[in-house]
């Protein structure tokens, strides 16, 4: 696991369980005090143990701290939206590339991007914000780390917010009881393919296959920004060694969550369906709301951030840091 310094700088660039559903954002008490003051998102770079991350962060040093973990295959960019809303809520936001997705941070071994890894990632991270609780985000493979890292280190948060993966457990039964989500699975073992043959599928004819991962659900600009950093050396290799690092049953750490959660996602999502979405509420023993955004796909935070937004700001003013 990462250890040894961690550092950031920066320049300008338990209640009872509820469940609850729904597709229409709620109101938030922290977009009300929303202002554009210190809103700007800066480039910054975070050091855990030996890598250097570069990163995003945005909103005033005082602000509740909010960590956002992206996944694959996007990067810290994808929260861009999220962070300018956090930032105006007051909040100080830090989006990650995380290991393997910054030149920086980018180890040679397979071994090196278990999921005992990225969670110490995540706590340098953390630490990089400051001292005391703060608020977890995370989609994809970043919601995978996040469920991980509730488990292990629920003392250190004030709330967890998962969009589109559901809990580990709740996807590993839904891949022994539902044969669409073993469909809708296939892919990872694609992804899982020695090295250079997954890259090259996905890099071929200007990088085809990679573009249709996204489908239509995510701005062109956005799209070439992610294939572009992808094609760098290295890069792709590191970001898919995240799926070859999986044991053979592909099965993820996560136990109970104690914290309180809020998960998002999308009826439309073609990777994680319904059995597992819903099968995430038995693994939460805190206040726990479940929202579905009818029509959205997997990609939700530079998707649908108008309708993502909202959610979350409403989930961290519901459960402010101590």
């Amino acid at each position: 696991p990462a250890g040894g310094a961690v550092g950031i700088s920066t320049r300008k660039a338990t209640r009872p369980m509820k469940y609850e559903t729904g597709s229409e954002a709620p109101n938030s008490a922290s977009a009300e005090r929303a202002t554009d003051a210190g809103a700007a998102v800066a480039r910054t770079a975070v050091a855990a143990g030996p890598h250097v991350h570069t990163a995003l962060t945005a909103g005033p040093h005082g602000g509740e701290k909010v960590l956002l973990l992206h996944g694959f295959p996007q990067f810290a960019d994808s929260w861009t939206e999220q962070l300018t809303s956090l930032a105006r809520a007051g909040y100080r936001a830090l989006a990650v590339d995380q290991r393997g997705y910054a030149r920086g941070a980018r180890p040679g071994r397979v071994a090196d991007y278990a999921v005992d890894r990225l969670v110490a990632d995540a706590l340098a991270f953390s630490q990089a914000l400051g001292s005391g609780p703060f608020h977890l985000v995370g989609h994809d493979w970043g919601g995978l780390v996040a469920w991980a890292f509730a488990t292990e280190h629920p003392e250190l948060l004030a709330s967890l917010t998962v969009l589109s993966t559901p809990h580990p457990q709740a996807i590993a039964a839904a891949l022994r009881s539902d044969p669409g989500q073993a469909r809708r699975s296939a892919y990872v073992q694609r992804f899982r393919r020695p090295e250079g043959v997954a890259e090259a599928d996905l890099l071929a004819d200007g990088a085809a296959a990679l573009r249709r991962v996204y489908g239509d659900f995510l701005p062109p600009g956005r799209v070439d920004s992610y294939v572009d950093r992808f094609a760098e050396p290295g890069a792709l290799t590191a970001a898919l060694n995240w799926y070859r690092a999986l044991p053979e049953s592909l099965t993820l750490p996560g136990g109970r969550i104690r914290v309180p959660t809020l998960y998002l996602w999308g009826d439309q999502d073609g990777a994680l369906g319904r059995t597992a979405a819903e099968g995430t509420g038995a693994w939460i023993d805190a206040h726990y709301r479940f929202e579905v955004l009818n029509g959205a796909g997997h990609w939700l935070p530079d998707g649908h951030a108008d309708r993502v937004d909202p959610h979350l700001l409403a989930h961290l003013a519901d459960h402010a840091a101590g």
